[in-house]
This record gives C-alpha cells, structure tokens and sequence, in this order.
C-alpha cells in the first residue's frame, strides 16, 4: 500500500517541486501567505505564479435576458478575438456558462432550465498597490457588463430546448445516441437532460460542452443547436442493475458517479485535441467504504479533433490522483479535492483546479482545506486507452482493505501546485478572507469551477499571461426568480472572478499566443 504524502500549512515564497504521482495528503489548511513570485520547474519548463492582481464582483440578484437569476460560472471563456491591451488594462468578451438552474436535490426541487452561454464585456485593470479596504468595493479591478441579447439558448438533436431537470432512469435513442430524458409527465418531458458543467470554443464558433448526466461531450453550433456528441465509453456510462441510469438523484451501481460527470473540459490552442477529465473517480474505481478519500483516482480523456470533430473514442486515457484532505481539519484524511475545471497548454500539459468543498455558499462551517491551481503532465503516463479499464468496467483502483489503490501496473499523470487560492495575504488585500467559520460575503466562495487564460500582450514579458478563476454561485440569493418563480436560497453568494499574473515556458506562452 503505497503511503500518502502530507502537506501541512505551507508559506514557502517558492514552492517545492513535488513530481506528484500519489494523492497529496491534506491534514491542515493548505494556506499560504506568500506574496507571490512562486516558482515551480516541472514538466520540461518554468512557470511562474505572480500573485493576485484583481477581483471582479457580479451580485447574486442580477437577472439574464431570460428574466431568470443569473447563474454564474460553471465554466467561461474569453473570446480571443475580442482581448486587446487599453490605455488602463485590457479589455475583451467573456462567455459564461452556467449550469442546470437553482436547484435542491435534498428536497427534490428542479427547474426546466434551459441551458444557455451568456456574454459579458470584460474590463479588466491589474492592480499591485497595498492592501484595499475590507469592503465589496475593493473588488473592482474587473468589471463584467452583461450583454444582453448576446446569449445563446441550448437545443437539443430535435430543436427542443435542453432542461435541467433530472432524468430519472428515462433514455431515448435518437441519431444513434443513448440520451437521458425526462419521462413522460415529468418536469421537462421530452428535453435533453442537461447539466453544463465545462465549455470549449471552436475556431469556427462552435463549441464543446462538458455533462454531468451523461458524462458526455455535446458539440453544439454557434446558434446553440446541438450537431452531435462523443458519448461516454463503457467505463464511464452509469449504470444500475444492469441498466443505463442517468439520474442524479442515486449512485450508480458502475461508471461516473451522481453529480460527477465531465466537470472539465478543454481544447489545446491549436484546436486539435480535447482534453476531458472526469470530476472524481468512477464508482468501480472508489467502492471501498464509505471514505470520500477513496475516490482520489479518476480520468483524463484526450481525443484528436483535427479532422473530426466528433471521434468515437479517445487516442489516450491516462490515470491521475487526485488531492486528498481531512474535512474538518482534523487530521483525518476523508475527502477527496475533486477537480472542477482545467486549461489545456498543449498536446501533454494543462492546468486543472482542484477543491475542497467549504466556503461560502457551504451550508457547513468546516475549513477551507485546499484550493488550488495545479500543473498536469501526462508524459509517460499509461495509456488506459483500448483496455479492459475503458472498454469494461475493470478498476483501475480496485478496492484493497478499506481503500482503493491504483493498479500497480499503471502509472498516473503527474501535477504540481502552482496557484493557491488559499493565500491569506492575497485574498487580504483585495479584502477577502477565507475564515469559513465565520462566512460573509467576503469569504472565499466553496464552488471554483471556471477558468480562463489569455496572453497579457506585454511586450516586456512576452513570456506572461493572465488567469481568470470564476465561481459557481449555484443560483444562490434570497431574491431569486427561475421560469418566473421567486424562490429564496437563505443566503446569496455573489459571482466572483480571480485574476492571476502567471509566466509561462516560452513555448505555451507562444502556443497560447497563437505564434
């Protein structure tokens, strides 16, 4: 059994480099107060992580063109057509995508939410000077204007709009492709069930979205209407007893576990390959007990889209463990820091953020443990691609007395930290805090699911680039409205947006630059 590595509280200016194969063991917060300037050699180049340089702030109350609550960012995108230096900073368009609507599991509550991609004028001023008030104010740096007439609304194979609600265990076949649909009489009878959980921009303008249902990725036109999708393999398709079960409201027997699809995915600056990684391990891969650490082992999917867009199934399937870490800060190592968004840098290497389910918007006061931005490698990891991993439902971590260990015959992606979210000083200065225990609205939220990185266009620093970390506030506001009906969420949680100065290896700088 192999021995998990423990990282207690860490304020090192420079970071270690930790090759990371196993699952970083949290038993502390994972806080950091370093004022920037972390440096990490890792993957074959240098990166840099400059520090916090601004804060944005969307209120909760805000509503879309749709009249609904605005939800915020599951995943988002900067157009880079649109991102241009100013005289002050920069500016450009982001797109946002939110995710099922305001919703209450616990208590059965969906909406027929129609999946949509909002637009957003994005302003954006970096700041370096000391320490800002302790007030909602000081999160001004990036300014985000909704655009409104500019959202594109999800259809699905049919021209029916897509819904939020849960499918129960109803599928329909169309075109080819097993869908989860809502069954007759239900909320959203006859819609794609649809919970968007991570976007991608094609050149043409076409996009790929991430699912949680069916842990598939849907290829939508730039109308909205979906052209097709890749469609889970056998390892990832839920199933219970026997039969495919799309819901979110039960685990499956096997595949992805419920509310745990294709949380990220994402597409190398060159447009040919897309990355998809699985939120946490899949149920055959983390059956031993009822220890949320057990499910630290999950998946990377890498398919070639250069010459069809829609591959049937993936060059490569590689193995990563994820962070682990103690809930309530006790030392005991039960939870696993699922993964919520990732950024492709090319064809071997992407960032991927990683977190813990505390702060506010948490209906808990545990701590906030670990939040952070890592580096992912996937040279010399084991192709799982064509096996009986992926063409089956076999283990990759088969369960071993009360844990899952990864199968000794394959060997994972490796990561580094480069960003922590959980950077006291940091966050201080912009006004924010991460003391969970005693949330407001200027803690640091629970749900970071959506990145962004865009070169900063600095002549001086060729090399640099800025990125943008958002929330998923989940609806959450007392005032809230979805298809016309108020609803009171018992407290608000404001979209926030992070932005991070990072230098790049020169190569992914001019990858990312398109040069």
């Amino acid at each position: 059994m192999r021995l998990l590595r423990t990282i207690l509280l860490t304020t090192l200016p420079v970071l270690p480099t930790l090759a990371m194969a196993e699952p970083l063991a949290i038993k502390e917060p994972f806080v950091s107060s370093a004022p920037g300037e972390e440096k990490i050699d890792f993957a074959g180049g240098s990166f840099v992580n400059h520090g916090l340089v601004g804060v944005g702030r969307l209120s909760a109350d805000l509503k879309d063109e749709k009249g609904d609550t605005l939800g915020s960012f599951s995943s988002m995108a900067i157009d880079p057509k649109s991102w241009s230096k100013t005289a002050t900073g920069y500016k450009g368009q982001l797109r946002s995508l939110p995710d099922r609507g305001y919703n209450n599991p616990d208590k059965g509550l969906f909406f027929d939410y129609q999946g949509r991609v909002l637009a957003f004028d994005f302003a954006f001023t970096p700041y370096s000077g000391p320490a800002l008030p302790t007030a909602v104010t000081s999160q001004s740096q990036i300014e985000l204007k909704p655009l409104d007439g500019k959202g594109v609304f999800l259809t699905g194979l049919d021209g029916k709009p897509t819904t939020g609600a849960d499918p129960a265990d109803n599928t329909v076949e169309m075109n080819g492709y097993t869908l989860p649909v809502p069954p007759a009489g239900a909320l959203g009878a006859g819609s794609l069930s649809f919970d968007a959980e991570s976007i991608a921009y094609r050149s043409d303008g076409s996009f790929y979205v991430g699912d949680e249902y069916a842990a598939a990725v849907y290829l939508f036109g730039p109308d909205g209407k979906l052209k097709g999708l890749i469609p889970p393999g056998p390892a990832l398709v839920p199933t219970k007893k026997g039969k495919i079960n799309f819901t979110s409201m039960e685990a499956p027997d096997t595949g992805r576990r419920n509310n745990q699809g294709l949380e990220a995915i994402s597409l190398t600056p060159d447009g040919k390959t897309l990355y998809a990684v699985l939120q946490s391990g899949a149920l055959q891969d983390s059956s031993a007990g009822k220890n949320q650490a057990n499910r630290a082992t999950t998946r990377i999917y890498v398919y070639d889209v250069a010459s069809d867009p829609l591959p049937k199934t993936p060059k490569a399937v590689y193995s990563i463990e994820l962070p682990v870490y103690s809930k309530k800060g006790d030392g005991k190592i039960d939870s696993t820091a699922a993964q919520s968004e990732m950024v492709a840098l090319d064809d071997h290497r992407f960032l991927l953020l990683a977190r813990d389910g505390a702060g506010h918007g948490c209906d808990c006061k545990n701590p906030e443990m670990f939040k952070a931005i890592l580096v992912v490698d996937t040279s010399g990891a084991t192709n799982l691609a064509g096996t009986d991993y992926e063409t089956g439902t076999k283990p990759i971590a088969p369960a071993k007395d009360d844990r899952n260990v990864l199968d000794p015959a394959i060997t994972p992606a490796r990561s580094q930290v480069l960003v922590n979210l959980l950077n006291a000083t940091q966050l201080g200065k912009f006004g924010l805090n991460i003391d969970n225990a005693k949330s407001n609205d200027l803690t640091l939220s629970e749900k970071w699911e959506a990145m962004t990185l865009v070169p900063a266009l600095d002549p001086a620093a060729p090399n640099d680039a800025f990125l943008f970390v958002g929330n998923d506030n989940d609806f959450l506001t007392r005032k809230g409205v979805m298809k016309g009906q108020s609803y009171d969420a018992g407290l608000t949680n404001d979209t926030l947006v992070l932005a991070y100065r990072l230098t790049l290896p020169e190569d992914l700088a001019k990858a990312l630059a398109g040069k």
